[in-house]
């Protein structure tokens, strides 16, 4: 499936967040890209450009496109609870998402490829859909093989990120146990989630 593949700096400055992580030329130049960098007159942005920007920062954050978007969105309208807040919480349900969470790997691109890579496995079958949807009580864990992997022995050993009250993790088995749902104030995103919602009401 196509995926963004360009340069994840442009993309953090755009939103003026380090949504893909810590970025030392975010730091540096933390203004939206262009030629003209800060000297560059900036419109008004409207309404929709506001609920577009918001929408396209959380589909930027968890590496999902449109079409799979959408559909996570009409999911979450369908369900009980504020649209919202489910969308979130479906998106942190991904298995790719689990995988970064748990600090299998640094980032959600990393967990991705681990993930089509056959090195993940949910309840102990091997699992190669990032997207997958885990629901509470799964096991997700490191294939046998792909334990001792560079990318995943470094990750785990500098986990950086803190804990998910969510998430429940064993460092002997290298596995973690996907407790819940998340509720809204556990999720760390800085995503105005209502926005989305009257972007897609429209």
């Amino acid at each position: 499936m196509a995926r963004y593949i360009g340069p994840k700096t442009k993309i953090a400055r755009k939103f003026g967040e380090p949504i893909y992580g810590p970025d030392k030329v975010l730091e540096r130049k933390n203004y939206p890209p262009g030629s003209h960098g800060l000297n560059r007159r900036r419109r008004k942005v409207s309404e929709y450009g506001v609920q577009l920007k918001e929408k396209q920062k959380a589909k930027y954050t968890y590496g999902v496109l449109e079409r799979q978007f959408r559909k996570l969105f009409e999911k979450a309208q369908s369900a009980k609870g504020i649209t919202g807040e489910v969308l979130l919480k479906l998106l942190e349900s991904r298995l790719d998402n689990v995988v970064f969470r748990f600090g299998i790997a640094p980032t959600r691109t990393a967990a991705r490829q681990l993930v089509t890579h056959k090195h993940i496995t949910v309840n102990g079958d091997i699992c190669n859909v990032p997207s997958s949807l885990l629901k509470p009580g799964d096991i997700v864990g490191v294939r046998e093989k792909s334990k001792s992997l560079e990318v995943i022995t470094e990750s785990l050993a500098s986990r950086r990120y803190a804990k998910s009250p969510w998430l429940e993790w064993d460092e002997e088995t290298i596995t973690g146990k996907f407790l819940n749902l998340p509720e809204r104030e556990e999720i760390p995103e800085n995503i105005k989630e209502q926005l989305i919602v009257e972007l897609y009401s429209k």
